[in-house]
């Protein structure tokens, strides 16, 4: 496959028109088609744009590299840091409140800092005793109507391209570090997973493999303030202006294609 083949691709993997890409890379439409018909060649800064928008890299974008399936599973990185009961020899639930949820970025693979975060044991029959879990605090309002300050338990993904679309994990990044969100698995497309939040007024936004470093599937999740309910209001109002902002934007593509 050639430049002109990956970049349409890319594209449309997004869902986006060519006038959209266009804005997104600060060129004309005109270009982008260009680019596309295989009738010109992007500058260097152009394809490090492209590159960074595609989360993927130049040479991938260029050549279509295939990645490995460890690459694309996550097993091609570290061994998971967990913390064991000594007396028993379980593994324990380890938790991550938001006060330490920055320090995990950086702390993930230290089994010092990994068991010093609270842990505890989960008898319940509903989780399976085998499996690896921890359970982060979120904040936010992002996935409504799970409020802020709520405990998310998770079990840990050891093959990313079993993610399940329109279901919950929590995700680390080397971006955004521990992220809580609604998935659609793009990996086998373009590496890439979407990352979607409930609460309709904030944008979804792709990730790349590169940047995942660890995935757990949510399985529940615990409130302790049960007076935190987001009104019926809130939702209605945050939806009607996602709506108007969709319908903004489709107005603004038409109007481009005219012309």
């Amino acid at each position: 496959m050639t430049l002109a083949e990956h970049l349409k691709n890319h594209r449309k993997a997004k869902g986006w028109t060519q006038s959209q890409l266009a804005d997104r890379l600060g060129i004309s439409r005109a270009q982008v088609g260009s680019y596309e018909e295989g009738r010109a060649e992007p500058k260097l800064d152009t394809l490090k744009a492209m590159a960074q928008l595609f989360a993927c890299s130049i040479d991938s974008l260029v050549l279509g590299e295939a990645r490995s399936p460890q690459e694309l599973s996550g097993q091609k990185l570290r061994i998971l840091t967990v913390a064991v009961d000594s007396e028993a020899g379980r593994e324990r639930v380890t938790v991550v409140p938001v006060k330490a949820a920055a320090g995990y970025l950086g702390g993930y693979g230290d089994l010092d800092f990994i068991e010093a975060l609270p842990q505890f044991g989960l008898p319940l029959p509903e989780f399976a005793q085998e499996e690896t879990r921890r359970v982060f605090q979120i904040q936010g309002d992002s996935m409504l109507p799970v409020v802020s300050g709520s405990y998310v338990i998770s079990s840990y993904v050891q093959d990313w391209r079993s993610i399940k679309t329109n279901e919950l994990y929590v995700f680390l990044t080397q971006e955004q570090g521990v992220v809580f969100k609604r998935a659609i698995n793009r990996i086998a497309e373009n590496g890439c997973v979407d990352l979607v939040s409930d609460n309709p007024i904030y944008s979804p936004y792709s990730v790349h493999v590169d940047e995942l470093i660890e995935v757990w599937k949510v399985q529940g999740f615990i409130q302790l303030d049960l007076n935190a309910k987001p009104s019926m209001d809130q939702v209605i109002l945050a939806r009607l202006e996602n709506l108007q902002s969709e319908v903004h934007a489709l107005r603004r593509s038409l109007n481009q294609n005219v012309a």
